[in-house]
């Protein structure tokens, strides 16, 4: 399948246990919103792999999930999902289930990018480290589990984004 990469787990020196054959379906569901969509593809198998390893709550429950899901979508189609399955109106930047989906925002993501003085791709890369991380245990409702999921999350994200093969996005 196109859109599905598999993340290759066996790392030299990683001494949090094997991580089993985990797969990223990233998938493009907006059209206003231009970015590059294989250097996205890539990263978050890197970051699948990197988030694998950093738990929060020591359950790993990441590594239990052989497929994980991203759709990125518009802002009217994040705020209908925030409604539906978390009872708050608005858009968001992103949601992650449980089952092993993360949704994230190409509006939302633009609006910060230009903000944070980030790529509209890299601030979508943040978004789905931060949702790797809810799906390994991580919670950002109380301030002290917020700055240590941030502080794991702006840390992988840079890691990951210094390595992904293929040239580095620019800001337009």
């Amino acid at each position: 399948m196109a859109n599905r990469l598999f993340a290759n787990t066996l790392e030299e020196g990683r001494g949090s246990g094997h991580v089993p054959r985990m797969q990223i379906d990233l998938m493009n569901r907006q059209r206003r919103v231009r970015f590059d969509v294989g250097w996205l593809r890539r990263f978050a198998a890197s970051a699948l792999i990197e988030c694998a390893h950093h738990s929060g709550d020591g359950l790993f429950l990441l590594r239990q999930k052989p497929l994980v899901e991203v759709a990125v979508v518009g802002d009217s189609t994040i705020a209908r999902v925030h409604g539906e399955f978390m009872g708050l109106d608005g858009a968001t930047d992103v949601i992650t289930f449980d089952h092993g989906e993360i949704v994230v925002s190409a509006d939302t993501a633009m609006r910060s990018a230009a903000a944070h003085g980030h790529t509209v791709v890299e601030e979508l890369a943040l978004y789905i480290v931060h949702g790797l991380l809810h799906l390994n245990g991580f919670d950002d409702r109380e301030a002290k589990a917020r700055r240590r999921m941030h502080r794991v999350q702006d840390r992988i994200w840079r890691d990951v984004r210094g390595r992904v093969p293929g040239p580095p996005p620019r800001k337009k």
